[in-house]
């Protein structure tokens, strides 16, 4: 039974439920709600800090993973201090770029009885440099959280190359844990450079892996099912199958939406609904004068991360239902867009949607800001799934 007292329950009553806006264009869009305290995490608040020619430079905390376990919510952010921020040209997208040096991430492991204030559990440390397996020693990053039984998955990016060093440098890694205190490493899937995987649990045979090839988002069906998570190494033939034959696997397109066009990537595990799984994904491009105007901005941003939207059919995911035409959400706040002397940002124009959970019918989305910061974002789900159903949307 849940007590009346419960600190999270407290925080449920406070969050938001979205709202409905309309545009100048006549359009009408989804806002998720932000919580009035964010940014909920921040670097300092973990002693994320340093000296450095007499100033304390601040590190970062962003991108977690999140599920209830026993009672409390657990966040799997990627932290990391003691880098510096540098540029570089990116030929690809034809822009300068932010980029950083002796940068290994690490995924701490947090919890909340409130969902808002965290602590760091004193052995809660993944960690990718080499010092408890060789599959990957340049960091690991952006842990997703999905439950399974009485046990979950923590899937993020082992990164077997430098950051910002060059490409095929991501593969997707696997661990397990019943507690979040004892931590299981699976392995790697070596064969294909990915990040961003998150599977979809059917039943027990039935299990589908959400993977994104740059640029677009692709699920394919586990033919090992759950063992082939468990036990990666041991399947290399059937992930080699799944890279070979992607295009049969292709779910969502990046560049259907301006805000779409230079990729698009899943986010937290998709939501198993009355209407089907709700997919959250990340997607980054240009964000026009219109929709950056609802959220308080003055002009549009030339190259940003926002959060959109899609329905996948419960019994055959691979099927899209609707998927959102403008975004749920986009940077707005100083800690999101470019930062300023109170928050400063470590990449700018970014809000990036990795944890989730669902608590008395409202969903709350934790995500990284910045590349900096962990915010809380919240919707009422019926209100959200009703306008995608009811409102303007493309199939595909």
């Amino acid at each position: 039974m849940t007590s009346v007292n419960n600190p999270l329950d407290s925080t449920i009553r406070k969050l938001g439920n979205g709202n409905i806006v309309k545009l100048s264009s006549g359009e009408r869009i989804f806002k998720l709600s932000s919580f009035t305290e964010n940014p909920i995490v921040k670097p300092q608040d973990l002693g994320l800090t340093w000296r450095k020619n007499g100033k304390t430079e601040i590190g970062a905390v962003f991108n977690p993973g999140a599920a209830i376990c026993e009672d409390q919510i657990v966040l799997t952010p990627r932290c990391h201090a003691n880098y510096e921020k540098i540029k570089f040209f990116d030929e690809k997208l034809g822009i300068e770029r932010s980029a950083f040096e002796n940068y290994i991430s690490e995924i701490w492991i947090l919890k909340s009885r409130d969902g808002i204030k965290f602590s760091k559990l004193s052995n809660g440390i993944i960690r990718g440099d080499g010092t408890e397996h060789k599959d990957f020693v340049y960091g690991i990053e952006d842990v997703r959280i999905i439950e399974y039984k009485t046990m979950y998955f923590l899937i993020g990016c082992g990164k077997v190359k430098p950051p910002f060093k060059g490409e095929n440098a991501d593969r997707v890694a696997i661990y397990t844990t019943k507690d979040f205190n004892e931590i299981n490493y699976c392995g790697i899937i070596s064969c294909f450079d990915s990040r961003n995987a998150v599977p979809i649990f059917l039943n027990d045979e039935e299990v589908y892996m959400l993977l994104r090839f740059y640029p677009h988002i692709y699920i394919a069906p586990l033919k090992a099912g759950v063992d082939q998570l468990l036990n990666p190494k041991d399947y290399e033939e059937e992930w080699k199958k799944i890279y070979n034959n992607r295009r049969k696997f292709l779910l969502l397109e990046s560049g259907k939406f301006p805000h779409e066009k230079e990729k698009i990537g899943p986010g937290p595990p998709p939501i198993k609904t009355s209407e089907g799984w709700l997919l959250i994904y990340h997607a980054v491009g240009k964000l026009d004068h219109n929709l950056c105007k609802e959220y308080g901005l003055k002009k549009g941003i030339e190259r940003g991360y926002s959060i959109c939207a899609a329905l996948l059919d419960l019994e055959n995911p691979q099927k899209v239902l609707c998927r959102t035409q403008r975004p749920i959400y986009i940077p707005s706040k100083p800690y999101e867009l470019w930062g300023n002397h109170v928050y400063p940002v470590d990449v700018p124009a970014v809000v990036f949607p990795t944890g989730v959970v669902l608590k008395d019918g409202k969903m709350l989305l934790y995500c990284g800001a910045g590349d900096k910061y962990v915010i809380l974002l919240s919707c009422n789900m019926e209100f959200l799934l009703n306008f995608m159903m009811n409102n303007s949307f493309i199939t595909g």
